[in-house]
């Protein structure tokens, strides 16, 4: 056991030095709370109507992709087949699994949703889009987004979501939240009928930043005192236009820039894979895999 002396720590007697650096930490410690809590504390500024806040949506606002959960309201609706829902399935998986948006995944999403509403008028999916929220995307809402958004609200602000999601689908969840408005990719129509085709491109990215710019502008807002908030690398050009950056649920690389540029940084998920990767759950997976299995079987069974 002599041999094992080494494992066991040795009691000292805390000398001067020792006492002051444990009260200097401490009291490091307690300042560096009080210092966080008092800049909580002043933002958002109540009354500044030069001040806005604009949220991503997927993974930010929202568990999962809008689109995809559109996507499998669509199939409930006979939008289109088993083949197509499997795909919006896949998609979904995917995007789970990484906790990032992958351009040349979300443009696929984009194309088949945009050839699956091609001919359909732009009332009949508004609608569409008010029962797809209350069945799929409600539930998905995050909590702690939620309040910060409200929070905004509280003091007066303007709230906006900002996403490549269709304008149609962004502005019923704006609606349902109690948000301002929503930015959203627009899909083009002619007398109220969907073409199949994207006026200019999906909203994303530099796009982001620029139509939070024009809108800033068109609203006199001061964007060193708006404030922004997303989950992914592909917004650091919008959460860099203003004064209040958020990292919110952030993917490695959107943690990583937001720890050198020193913004600040929330995580609603849980589980050491959700810190890792931004799942938001494994078993989110198998939930979308298990939905689409069954209803490739109930598609079947009724044929």
């Amino acid at each position: 056991m002599a041999a094992l002396g080494w494992l066991t720590p040795r009691r000292r007697p805390a000398t001067a030095r020792s006492v002051l650096a444990g009260e200097a930490s401490a009291e490091a410690a307690r300042k560096s709370t009080q210092e966080i809590s008092e800049r909580e504390a002043e933002f958002p500024v109540v009354g500044d109507e030069r001040a806005a806040a604009f949220f991503d949506l997927d993974n930010t606002v929202m568990q999962g992709a809008a689109l995809f959960h559109f996507g499998r309201g669509l199939y409930k609706r006979k939008f289109f087949d088993t083949r197509e829902l499997a795909r919006f399935a896949w998609q979904q998986a995917w995007f789970r699994l990484a906790g990032v948006e992958d351009p040349e995944h979300m443009q696929e999403a984009r194309d088949s949703a945009l050839s699956i509403v091609q001919g359909h008028r732009v009332s009949e999916l508004q609608s569409i889009g008010e029962e797809i929220y209350d069945e799929y995307m409600a539930e998905r809402i995050w909590p702690g987004t939620r309040a910060l958004a409200q929070a905004h609200l509280d003091a007066g602000q303007r709230v906006w979501l900002v996403t490549a999601a269709p304008v149609e689908i962004a502005q019923v969840i704006a609606r349902r939240l109690g948000l301002t408005g929503a930015l959203g990719t627009v899909a083009e129509s002619v007398d109220g009928v969907y073409t199949g085709k994207l006026v200019g491109e999906p909203l994303h990215g530099p796009a982001k930043a620029e139509a939070v710019r024009a809108l800033a502008l068109a609203e006199e807002l001061d964007l060193r005192r708006c404030a922004a908030y997303s989950d992914s690398h592909n917004d650091i050009p919008m959460l860099s236009l203003v004064g209040h950056p958020y990292a919110i649920n952030p993917d490695s690389k959107l943690r990583k820039h937001a720890r050198t540029m020193d913004w600040r940084l929330r995580d609603y998920r849980t589980g050491r894979k959700a810190a890792k990767v931004g799942i938001p759950a494994a078993a989110g997976v198998g939930a979308v895999a298990g939905g689409t299995a069954a209803a490739i079987a109930l598609h079947r069974k009724r044929r």
